[in-house]
C-alpha cells in the first residue's frame, strides 16, 4: 500500500523525509524498492531525459507519459508530479482537469505546483477537489528567467520575507508540503519552524523536513551541470559506457553471441530441414 498524505505529514518532527525524482519504470520500481517515501515525477525530465532546455518546454503529453510508467511501477512510496508550465496557466478549470488526468490515468497520489503569480487560485481549486497539493518556493525553475536565472534565492531580508509569506500562504491554500529550492539554510530553517506542513530541501540546508534530488545525479548519470547541492553517491554512467564498449568490442570480434548465449536445434530437425 502507498504512503498517505497523512503518513507524509505524520513525520514531520518525527524523522526526514526522503523524495527522489524519477521518470520511467526501471527507476521508478527501483526507488520504490530502496523505500523512498516520495518519488516525484519531476518536470526536470525535459532536460535530464528529453535534452530540452528548460522545463517550460515540457507538457501535459510527455508528463502523463512518464507518470504512468512511474505509477505501474510504484507499490509503497507516494507518487507526485509536476505539474507542468503549460497546465497551469490556462486558467483554474484546466488546472484542475489537468490534475484530475494525472490521479486518474497516471495513479499519482499527488501533484507539485512552483510558485507563480496566481498559483493561490489554482492550489484551492485543486486541493478543493480531494487533489493533495505540494507546493514550492525559492528557486523555481518554470520562471527561473524573472528570478535573474537559476541562482540561490532569499539572500536578502526582503525577498527571504517574500519566500516565507510564499511559503505559508501555500500552507493556508491547501498545500500539504512544500519544497524549498536553493535558499540559504538559514531561511530553510525557519520556513521549517513556522509552517505546521513537511518542507522539502533541494539546496536548502539540513533543517528541513527532508530531502529531494535527482536520481540522474546522484547516481552520476547526467553529464551536464551539476548544481552544488548535488551529492553523487555512485559513477554510474563510468560503468555503463565501459559495459557498452565491451559489448561493442565482442560483437565486433564476433566473440558475442558465445555458444552459452545461443538456442540449440535438434540435429534431424536440422537434416529435415
Amino acid at each position: 500500500m502507498r504512503k498517505t498524505v497523512k503518513d507524509i505529514l505524520d513525520l514531520k518532527n518525527k524523522r526526514k523525509i526522503s523524495m527522489l525524482t524519477a521518470y520511467d519504470y526501471p527507476f521508478a520500481r527501483m526507488a520504490d524498492e530502496a523505500g523512498i517515501d516520495v518519488v516525484l515525477v519531476g518536470d526536470s525530465l525535459a532536460n535530464v531525459v528529453l535534452g530540452l532546455n528548460t522545463t517550460t518546454e515540457v507538457g501535459m503529453p510527455e508528463m502523463l507519459h512518464h507518470a504512468k510508467a512511474v505509477g505501474r511501477a510504484v507499490k509503497h512510496s507516494m507518487v507526485a508530479v509536476d505539474m507542468p508550465y503549460d497546465s497551469v496557466r490556462q486558467g483554474i478549470d484546466a488546472a484542475v482537469k489537468y490534475a484530475e488526468q494525472f490521479m486518474n490515468d497516471a495513479k499519482c497520489d499527488a501533484v507539485k505546483i512552483e510558485w507563480f503569480d496566481g498559483c493561490l487560485d489554482i492550489i484551492r481549486a485543486v486541493a478543493s477537489n480531494n487533489i493533495p497539493v505540494i507546493g514550492h518556493v525559492g528557486l523555481t525553475p518554470q520562471t527561473a528567467e524573472q528570478l535573474g536565472g537559476f541562482k540561490v534565492q532569499g539572500k536578502d531580508a526582503d525577498s527571504a520575507k517574500r519566500i516565507i509569506d510564499q511559503a505559508s500562504d501555500m500552507e493556508y491554500a491547501g498545500c500539504f508540503g512544500v519544497v524549498l529550492e536553493c535558499v540559504p539554510a538559514p531561511l530553510a530553517k525557519i520556513i521549517t519552524t513556522r509552517l505546521k506542513i513537511p518542507t522539502i530541501g533541494i539546496g536548502a540546508g539540513i533543517d528541513c523536513d527532508g530531502q529531494v534530488l535527482v536520481v540522474h545525479d546522484i547516481l552520476g548519470l547526467f553529464s551536464g551541470f551539476r548544481p552544488k547541492f548535488v551529492k553523487q553517491y555512485a559513477n554510474c554512467s563510468e560503468i555503463i559506457v565501459k559495459a557498452i564498449a565491451q559489448y561493442k568490442e565482442e560483437v565486433e570480434k564476433a566473440q558475442f553471441p558465445s555458444e552459452e548465449y545461443c538456442y540449440k536445434m535438434d540435429e534431424s530437425e536440422l537434416k529435415k530441414l
